[in-house]
């Protein structure tokens, strides 16, 4: 096979980017994925350019790039900025290809847009791409091995591509690494519900971490797990076995059911300083964070209880709420949630709005059946920029009434400094400002939307699905954010079918069987 110049972009944002918030934190939004699959074309012998694009990079010279052939790994939130850039490589005569979860969510929309759009992905997936790199102009190709990959390329093969994108962060430089794939719970809402939980080689996880260490006198490692530690006795012992006490700082996403105070004790011991426990609904959900059938406020007890035991060993905790869920009752969540925030004022409370991405999760099938999903563009698809998904329990207006006013008290003058207070260490206390900031800024838009519920009348026909027509705020939002990549967006790029998945349900299926797509036509039966 001849050598190819293989141009690998990660989308760590969706735009270009301006504020000290972007600039500390998107470097450490870069993926794993993008990484390995740079690795695997340097082993497959091609000459391989990486770039993490954090929103500050110099896109003329990003988009003047020479190369064979260009992956792009994207989250929905990029996905309009991953077409323009295709789109102007592919007006080039340059091969493109997406990887990451928006072509697993969106494929059918993707493949407008890419020569090929990949599902799960391994090595010889990449090596069948590069052996045919053929231009398809009117529709796509998509590839999707039969599972996750049973091993990644470790540090040592990833570091450059690690380093660099490190270099663009002033303080935190976390490093991503994997120990498991999947998950072993089955969150209806959650992409890796329907994907086997499987651990990852315990000897390369302690060679990656004894690399690291000659790289870096005290570095900081993300575990881009699921949820990192369901195999926990595995786990710490590569770790104590690879890591002398206080050399490697870690921080992973996991649920409260397996942080037992012995097992929180052995993670302060080996350097654990932050964790992101889902909680999701005071109604709903009660298996990841050990609750069993407690609800509202005898949950909301328990789990500050929990997290404050926490707070006591790991100095970071971030947790992790979905507004809007079906189980919500009426006000009750939220006055809940405001209930929590007092009892545990070291924690770090996330608010996501309830989204559903495309084939992401079996509940996103029932939600297209039911009519429930709106045509948001890809772009406010982040969870906190739009809810693509009509609420059973609260008018459009009170949802946003009560998500503002849920926000303003949790990121209050006197809630951020009790927070700044309880957190210890300096580093700690610095990220929770830095991202109170940004909370507060989510919250200065929400309450922007709620208002134009009121007096925009494009609003309310769009949200309560009566009317497709995208109301002109949105268009003009996004062509303020996109800057230039706005005029190299493709055809009606910002519009996609939002209801292909109850279309042809087993179209693009990842799971269980090596895929390839059925024709075009299939999409719009």
């Amino acid at each position: 096979m001849d050598r190819k110049r293989v141009l690998v972009l990660d989308l760590a944002t969706r735009a270009p980017a301006k504020s000290f918030y972007a600039r500390v934190m998107n470097p450490n939004f870069a993926s794993l994925m993008p990484q390995a699959v740079a690795a695997w074309c340097e082993e497959l012998g091609h000459d391989v350019t990486y770039v993490c694009y954090t929103g500050f990079e110099d896109l003329d010279a990003l988009l003047a790039h020479d190369t064979d052939v260009l992956f792009i790994q994207a989250f929905t939130r990029s996905a309009l900025t991953a077409y323009a850039i295709a789109n102007l490589y592919r007006s080039r005569g340059i091969i493109t290809v997406l990887g990451g979860p928006h072509a697993r969510c969106y494929p059918d929309d993707a493949l407008k847009y890419f020569d090929y759009v990949l599902g799960f992905t391994d090595k010889d997936t990449l090596d069948e791409v590069l052996r045919e790199l053929a231009p398809r102009p009117k529709f796509g190709r998509w590839i999707s091995a039969a599972r996750q990959p049973s091993s990644l390329p470790g540090v040592a093969a990833r570091w450059r591509f690690i380093a660099s994108t490190n270099a663009k962060e002033p303080f935190l430089k976390i490093v991503p690494m994997i120990g498991s794939t999947g998950c072993p719970y089955t969150c209806s809402f959650c992409i890796d519900s329907v994907v086997d939980y499987q651990p990852l080689p315990y000897d390369q996880l302690r060679e990656d971490l004894r690399f690291l260490l000659t790289k870096r006198r005290r570095p900081i490692v993300g575990w881009h797990d699921p949820n990192f530690g369901i195999r926990f006795d595995d786990y710490m012992e590569a770790i104590e076995d690879a890591v002398p006490k206080g050399r490697i700082r870690f921080g992973a996403e996991s649920s409260l059911s397996i942080l037992s105070e012995e097992r929180l004790k052995r993670l302060k011991a080996n350097g654990f300083i932050g964790m992101l426990p889902g909680i999701e609904s005071w109604f709903e959900h009660g298996a990841k964070s050990k609750t069993g059938r407690a609800d509202g406020m005898d949950k909301v007890r328990q789990i500050s209880e929990h997290v404050n035991t926490v707070l006591r060993y790991i100095p970071y905790v971030q947790t992790n709420f979905v507004v809007g869920l079906d189980g919500d009752r009426g006000e009750e969540s939220f006055e809940l949630t405001k209930r929590f925030v007092d009892l545990t004022p070291g924690a770090f409370p996330a608010f996501n709005l309830f989204t559903a991405y495309g084939r992401a999760s079996p509940l996103n099938l029932e939600l297209q059946r039911a009519n429930r999903v709106l045509p948001f563009p890809f772009f406010f698809l982040d969870s906190n920029h739009a809810m693509n998904v009509r609420p059973v329990n609260h008018e459009w207006q009170d949802l946003y009434r009560l998500t503002t006013d849920l926000q303003r008290y949790t990121f209050s003058g006197r809630r951020v400094w009790r927070r700044f207070v309880a957190n210890r260490g300096g580093m700690i206390a610095r990220v929770n400002l830095i991202r109170g900031r940004a909370a507060y800024k989510r919250r200065t838009f929400h309450s922007h939307i709620g208002a134009l519920l009121d007096s925009d009348p494009q609003m309310r026909p769009f949200f309560e699905g009566s009317s497709n027509q995208l109301p002109k705020f949105y268009v003009h939002y996004m062509r303020a954010k996109m800057g230039r990549l706005w005029d190299a967006l493709p055809p009606d790029a910002i519009a996609h079918d939002h209801n292909a998945f109850r279309k042809d349900p087993e179209a693009y299926r990842v799971v269980g069987r090596r895929s390839r797509a059925p024709t075009p036509r299939a999409l719009v039966a």
